[in-house]
């Protein structure tokens, strides 16, 4: 895998990990009333974070397909990974969501193993 191939599989996982804070967003905008399914279908629908979110979502499928044309699976999947420290990471800066110890731990095993497979 040559750098700029694993930049573009980082923007992969940056994208998804963007997207699922901005599904948070949306989740959290939604009115905590026993709204009809078709009500709450219709605030989803309007609901601009998650507008946002599909379209980054979307953008991020696109480019990983891209990339798994010139990159094998089993280097680039183990990449896929590090959204669970991206997302943790994202959810405390902007969501102001509490870190804990286990989450460091985990995402640093993570990281190692993601090195150990794509090394």
């Amino acid at each position: 895998m040559t750098i700029p191939q694993f930049l573009l599989i980082l923007l992969c996982v940056l994208g998804i990990s963007a997207g699922q804070i901005l599904f948070k967003l949306a989740a959290l905008a939604l009115p905590k009333t026993d709204a009809g399914l078709l009500s709450l279908g219709i605030k989803l629908a309007l609901n601009p974070y998650l507008l946002v979110g599909l379209t980054i979502y979307m953008s991020a499928t696109v480019l990983w397909i891209w990339m798994l044309r010139e990159v094998p699976l089993n280097l680039a999947y183990p990449l896929m990974a590090l959204a669970f420290l991206f997302v943790p990471l994202l959810g405390f800066f902007i969501l102001g969501e509490p870190l804990q110890r286990a989450t460091f731990i985990g995402s640093a095993m993570i990281i190692l193993g993601v090195y150990v497979i794509v090394k």
